[in-house]
């Protein structure tokens, strides 16, 4: 199970202390590659992201993880050339996945609650979407991409579909898939793939931040045609997939990872 240990492959993952990013890890590190995890989290999670971690070292990759803003550019610069030394003349990142979860859930329109303003907007865009433009540039700056290179993000039936509270966030992922778009054009030169995965609504930590999301998840069992959620080593195995030399063909798609939920 170590056909990516070979090629000293490395994956950094931003936003992988929990839910699709954190189970992305875990299942490729499970087939050898080596894994860095960009993430934001509060002290008082810390021995649970820790006991986390420590089940990815035990597969036997290298690993290292940065509690870190990645949106700061001198945060990113920092770690970016931290990687550099750590991945020396051998190692190369075979995928950047992109997992990141902050943004605004307001209303555009509330009597008693704050609504969307410009800067809710502004904050949920850069961080749900342009980041991942602004590390694909600064690690291809960096010379540390493998000569067959995957970008993989995670997008959402919100990118077409309106729901209440979700608008700067929805508008973040129709963002991210134009970026994901014009990566897979530009960059393919130079041997790197670019795709989202759309996945199902899955019961993870962000999902539940949304209001209304249990009514979210009562829907979603309904319509699912294996009337069940995602679960996010569903989506895992997917990342998974997409990292295998024989998906070096599939570039600029956004592909549904829901068991068919996006049919009804």
């Amino acid at each position: 199970m170590n056909e990516f240990k070979q090629n000293n492959y490395w994956a950094l993952i931003l936003g992988g202390s929990s839910g699709l990013g954190l189970a992305t890890a875990k299942k490729l590190a499970k087939h050898g590659m080596n894994i860095c995890i960009v993430h934001r989290n509060a002290r008082m999670q810390e021995d649970a992201i820790t006991a986390e971690f420590d089940t990815i070292k035990n597969e036997g990759i290298q690993f290292r993880s940065f509690n870190i803003d990645a949106f700061k550019p001198e945060k990113r610069d920092q770690i970016v050339s931290e990687l550099k030394t750590v991945l020396g003349t051998q190692g190369r990142i075979r995928t950047l996945v992109h997992s990141v979860a902050k943004g605004n859930l307001k209303p555009m329109l509330d009597e008693n609650k704050p609504t969307l303003k410009n800067d809710d907007f502004n904050l949920t865009i850069n961080a749900m979407a342009i980041s991942l433009y602004d590390w694909t540039k600064a690690v291809f700056e960096a010379q540390l991409f493998a000569e067959d290179a995957r970008i993989i993000s995670f997008t959402s039936e919100g990118n077409t579909k309106a729901w209440k509270n979700y608008a700067a966030v929805s508008a973040a992922k129709v963002t991210l898939e134009a970026i994901t778009r014009n990566l897979a054009l530009e960059f393919a030169p130079y041997g790197i793939r670019a795709n989202c995965i759309q996945a199902g609504v899955t019961d993870t930590a962000s999902l539940r931040m949304i209001p209304g999301s249990d009514q979210i998840k009562m829907h979603s069992l309904k319509r699912n045609p294996f009337k069940r959620l995602t679960q996010p080593d569903d989506v895992a195995n997917a990342v998974y997939l997409l990292c295998k030399d024989e998906a070096r063909w599939i570039n600029g798609c956004v592909i549904p990872v829901d068991g068919g939920e996006h049919i009804s």
